[in-house]
C-alpha cells in the first residue's frame, strides 16, 4: 500500500481519513462482508513509500518496516442510528465562507481541508448556530472509496475548534453506501458527540440532496 504525497494531512504524513480508506479497501478484500470498517491510526502514516499490509482473522494490519501504522476490523457503526442532519448545497456555500481555517489552521496544506490547497478537495466547514458543520463539496473526477473516507474526516474535526488546539484523527469507522458522481454537488455534515479529555468523539455524513451516501464516527485526538 502507498499513500501518495499529495495525500497529505499534517505535511509529512498522510491524511487520516484518505488512509483510513485506504486500509479499509484491504480489509473488505480479506473480508467481503464487511459494510463498516474500524481503522485506528497507531503513527503518523509515512507519504510516498510502500507500505506492508497482513491480513489476520480478525482485519489487517499495516506496517512500515517495524513501524505499526494502523490497524483495521470489520465493525459496525455503534452510537450512530441516525444521519447527522443535512442541509442544502446553497446553505453549505452560504456558511463556507466562515470557515475557521481560512483563518487558523494547524495543517493549511492538508488535501481534504486545506485553504493553501488548491489541487486538494477543499472541503471548507462552516459552523452552524447548533454548533453543527457543513462544508460544499463538489465531487472530483478521481472519486474513489479512499476520497469519499476523506470528506468524511475534516468536517468531524473542525466540530472541535481545532483552529485553538491542533488535534488529529486517532480511530474512524465508516460506512460508504454508495459513491457519488464526478461533478455532483455534495455536502458534508459534521456533529460533536462527545468530549473526553484529549479525546473528541465526532460524526460525519455526506449528502447528495437528501440522499446519504456515507456515514462515519471518529475520536479525535488533541496534540500535547
Amino acid at each position: 500500500m502507498l499513500i501518495g504525497k499529495r495525500f497529505n494531512g499534517p505535511p509529512d504524513s498522510g491524511n487520516g481519513g484518505y488512509t483510513a480508506g485506504l486500509v479499509a479497501g484491504h480489509v473488505h478484500t480479506v473480508h467481503p462482508p464487511a459494510t463498516a470498517v474500524e481503522v485506528t491510526l497507531r503513527a503518523p502514516p509515512p507519504l510516498g513509500t510502500e507500505l506492508t499490509v497482513s491480513p489476520g482473522p480478525d482485519g489487517v494490519a499495516v506496517r512500515h518496516g517495524d513501524l505499526l501504522v494502523a490497524t483495521a476490523r470489520p465493525a459496525a457503526l455503534t452510537g450512530l442510528t441516525e444521519p447527522v442532519p443535512a442541509v442544502t448545497f446553497q446553505q453549505a456555500e452560504r456558511i463556507s465562507p466562515n470557515y475557521p481555517g481560512f483563518v487558523s489552521h494547524p495543517f493549511p496544506t492538508c488535501y481534504v481541508c486545506g485553504p493553501a490547497r488548491e489541487d486538494g478537495l477543499r472541503l471548507f466547514p462552516g459552523r452552524l448556530p447548533d454548533g453543527r458543520t457543513a462544508a460544499p463539496f463538489v465531487v472530483p473526477d478521481d472519486v474513489s472509496t479512499a476520497t469519499v473516507w476523506a470528506c468524511l474526516d475534516c468536517p468531524g474535526g473542525w466540530t472541535v475548534g481545532v483552529e485553538a488546539r491542533p488535534y488529529v484523527l486517532g480511530r474512524i469507522t465508516a460506512r460508504v453506501d454508495k459513491l457519488p458522481e464526478p461533478g455532483n454537488r455534495c455536502v458534508v455534515t459534521g456533529v460533536l458527540l462527545e468530549e473526553e479529555g484529549r479525546k473528541a468523539h465526532v460524526a460525519t455524513t455526506l449528502w447528495y440532496g437528501d440522499e446519504p451516501l456515507a456515514a462515519a464516527r471518529a475520536t479525535w485526538i488533541a496534540l500535547r
